[in-house]
């Protein structure tokens, strides 16, 4: 790929870096990105990634700007309140980069529409904050044979990780670390159990550098690990994770073989994002 004088000096910190160079910064260009939930991961992830060249980013999210969100979710400004979420992503990636196509998707996440949404994307980046949306995703990213990084923030915790289950070795999906969403009621949402903000910015950073990293294939994998942080202790945490032979989605004898359980639960609940 030729880059035309504009893109060599926009992207010349990359290009100049051994394991990127203009060999990695085509690839990215290239590369086509979903991100779930415009909200407080979606917003350093969207414009990380706008920022580094990565051609095409969907972003889902049927929700609209409110003045609550301006504590975290920093895509977005008082100006666009009332705005639907994807278009006012969309006006503030356009103003970092118009090499990026951006994607809208203003509608929910659901059994109905997820594999058709993922099967036009290389990676999945899941920022959305309740369960039932986080395990229809890693269920789908299994059976589309993509690779999710997925964050998940709460009060002043956040944790990260990437799962690629549908690929041999040690490659654990989300289920093998929780089998199934927790009871209604166990683990407040955000808007109850309130966050930092900050906390957005820092895990959605991070999240931003391993799509980055899977994208390019440098460094080593999230995947097989999970990392906690405790914004209050200052301190990070991995975890290592194995694949679950009894894992019903991706184990020696999976029980999951499609979308369907998903269409048995309450589908009434929102796409939620942090």
């Amino acid at each position: 790929m030729d880059f035309n004088e504009s893109q060599i000096e926009r992207y010349a910190r990359h290009i100049i870096l051994p394991e990127v160079g203009g060999t990695g910064q085509a690839k990215l260009l290239q590369s086509k990105v979903l991100v779930v939930g415009a909200g407080g991961l979606g917003s350093p992830l969207l414009l990380y990634l706008a920022a580094a060249g990565v051609g095409t980013l969907g972003v889902i999210d049927d929700d609209a700007v409110s003045l609550s969100n301006l504590q975290r979710q920093i895509i977005h400004k008082t100006a666009r309140l009332g705005t639907p979420k994807t278009e006012s992503a969309l006006g503030a990636i356009a103003e970092i980069n118009s090499d990026v196509t951006v994607i809208p998707h203003t509608e929910r996440l659901t059994v109905d529409n997820v594999m058709a949404r993922f099967a036009d994307y290389d990676l999945v980046a899941d920022g959305s904050d309740n369960f039932a949306t986080r395990f229809l995703i890693n269920d789908a990213c299994y059976f589309s044979k993509t690779t999710l990084v997925s964050g998940a923030i709460l009060r002043f915790d956040g944790q990260l990780a990437t799962f690629k289950a549908h690929l041999e070795g040690n490659n654990p999906s989300y289920r093998c670390i929780f089998r199934e969403p927790p009871p209604p009621g166990l683990i407040p949402s955000c808007a109850e159990g309130g966050i930092l903000g900050a906390i957005a910015g820092t895990v959605g950073s991070l999240q931003a550098t391993e799509v980055l990293k899977e994208l390019l294939g440098i460094g080593d994998s999230l995947s097989g690990q999970l990392l906690i942080y405790d914004a209050l202790g200052a301190t990070f945490r991995q975890i290592r994770v194995k694949r679950d032979p009894m894992c019903p989605l991706c184990g020696e004898n999976a029980t999951i073989k499609d979308l369907s359980l998903h269409r048995a639960a309450a589908q009434d609940e929102p796409c939620a994002v942090s």
